[in-house]
């Protein structure tokens, strides 16, 4: 995966192309005027669309076309060939749609249509008045766009506890902490965007309570905010270290505030134990030694993220981090943290100018308790993403759904499926009650290395590797009880997609 827009020096589409060359059900990637193009072809029926995904910039002539949509290779977006309207996440914004003219056997792309027009959902009684959105995460943000997507023309307050508007957490321990991203491309929306969707954005809201009787919100400072529909979106919160947690050059990544410290760090400082090796944890380390910083990396296991991806991945990670100079001191964790550095249990000290703890969060809770909503390791949700009181859905971190695939309960801490719920249960506040089915999907970048995982097993049996892992070309299926649950993908973003796709299938196979 990267980031660069692709070449357009190809297939001039204002010229046109013969109609031979676009195949049943396959894509062509060109331009008009310098504009990147894609022409897609079902049956009789040629669409033509921006060929850019407006999350990464990913070329969607390798994603993959699924009836009348097209889905990005990278991240998983979806689109809508017939209007550009982007249908799932990670991106937000839709792709241009252009006028297709078939004449003597030729196609030619003409006129970029016009963006359609916001909808209006009509006058209704079974709308709710007024929407109140805890949390500015991804889940949402994604909720407060969907609404408006939809029609949605009621009052719409988004109460955020963090100080920074809603932004692109993923790269912050990524592009953004290796300097490669700048703070301009870290913010989901400008003010701007809030004000024109008569969004209402509160930042540094923190909410005390939730009267479900009264059905209003109450933040800390007073203020209420009256509900007829509310979602909860709390998110999770980072596991705190305990011992030495107090010093001032521990650092955590959650915020963009902690992006900008650990940022600072790097510029400034020369060594960096990092506690924990978690996606999160090894990103970090990853992205300090594209800063040139001295990383070393402190976690209990044998091998990293063994639990997750299982020995062989595990250690392939490991490998690549060594590669880099990253140094592991793994089956031990920190005793004590002091000014200048970090003794583990074992005995061995680490120099230290700073320390970066990424042991995992758990979910914010605290708001779902005190209102009386059902727990079980998180909110527990129907299908539909709605909680045990009526009118109060919850979505990302927190939420605890039920999972169709496995039977099971489940709750995914990932990026994707914590946007994917917000849209749900957006339009679910909009009373469509649609099932939330999505197929947990998330990625990690560290150096040059790419993964996709898609799927959930929380428990595994056996891990099987098709293709070669050393090439890094290679297909990890995790079974349990010799049922497929999950996936994972180095540099195969095409069999990702299709993987998904196969998921989804199952699940409606198995109705």
């Amino acid at each position: 995966m990267n980031s660069s827009i692709p070449d357009i020096d190809y297939l001039d589409f204002g010229i046109g192309i013969l109609l031979s060359q676009l195949a049943d059900g396959a894509m062509l990637a060109g331009h008009v005027d310098n504009e990147p193009v894609l022409l897609a072809r079902r049956g009789e029926e040629i669409f033509a669309v921006g060929s850019v995904c407006t999350h990464y910039g990913a070329p969607l002539a390798d994603g993959l076309l699924v009836d009348d949509t097209v889905r990005c290779p990278w991240h998983h977006a979806c689109f809508s060939l017939r209007t550009g309207e982007v249908l799932r996440s990670p991106a937000l914004t839709s792709i241009p749609c252009f006028d297709v003219e078939r004449k003597d056997g030729r196609i030619r792309v003409r006129a970029r249509r016009k963006p359609a027009s916001r909808r209006s959902l009509p006058a209704n009684t079974g709308l709710p008045d007024s929407i109140v959105i805890v949390g500015g995460g991804a889940a949402g943000q994604a909720a407060a766009e969907t609404l408006r997507r939809e029609g949605y023309n009621g009052r719409l307050t988004m109460l955020s506890a963090d100080t920074s508007a809603p932004c692109d957490r993923p790269n912050l321990s990524k592009g953004y902490l290796t300097g490669t991203a700048s703070d301009d491309s870290n913010p989901l929306r400008t003010a701007e965007f809030y004000q024109a969707q008569d969004i209402e954005l509160k930042l540094g809201a923190r909410v005390g309570s939730i009267d479900t009787r009264a059905r209003h919100v109450e933040l800390t400072d007073g203020t209420r905010y009256a509900y007829d529909a509310l979602l909860l979106a709390t998110g999770a919160e980072p596991v705190r270290l305990g011992t030495g947690d107090e010093r001032p050059h521990v650092r955590y990544l959650r915020t963009l505030a902690d992006a900008h410290t650990l940022n600072a760090d790097a510029v400034a400082s020369r060594r960096a134990v990092v506690i924990g090796a978690s996606f999160i944890g090894l990103e970090v380390a990853a992205s300090l030694r594209a800063r040139g910083v001295d990383v070393h990396v402190v976690a209990p296991g044998a091998i990293p993220m063994q639990r997750i991806l299982g020995d062989d991945l595990g250690q392939h990670i490991r490998t690549l981090h060594e590669h880099h100079g990253v140094v592991f001191h793994l089956g031990t964790t920190a005793a004590s943290i002091g000014v200048g550095g970090v003794t583990l249990k074992n005995g061995d000290t680490l120099a230290a100018d700073f320390v970066v703890a990424g042991i995992g969060v758990r979910p914010t809770l605290t708001l779902a308790k005190q209102a009386g909503l059902e727990l079980d390791r998180g909110v527990t949700v129907d299908t539909y993403l709605e909680t045990s009181i009526p009118g109060i859905f919850a979505a990302g971190d927190i939420a605890r759904w039920p999972d169709r695939r496995t039977g099971e309960n489940i709750r995914v801490e990932h990026w994707v499926v914590a946007e994917r719920q917000g849209q749900t249960a957006a339009r679910n506040m909009l009373g469509r009650r649609e099932r939330f089915d999505c197929v947990p999907f998330f990625w990690t970048e560290q150096y040059d290395f790419s993964l996709a995982y898609v799927g959930h097993a929380e428990g595994w049996d056996e891990a099987e590797i098709d293709g070669d892992l050393t090439a890094r070309d290679c297909t990890v299926t995790y079974r349990r009880g010799g049922q497929k649950l999950a996936e994972a993908f180095v540099h195969r973003d095409l069999a990702g997609l299709r993987a998904e796709l196969e998921f989804e299938r199952a699940m409606v196979r198995n109705e």
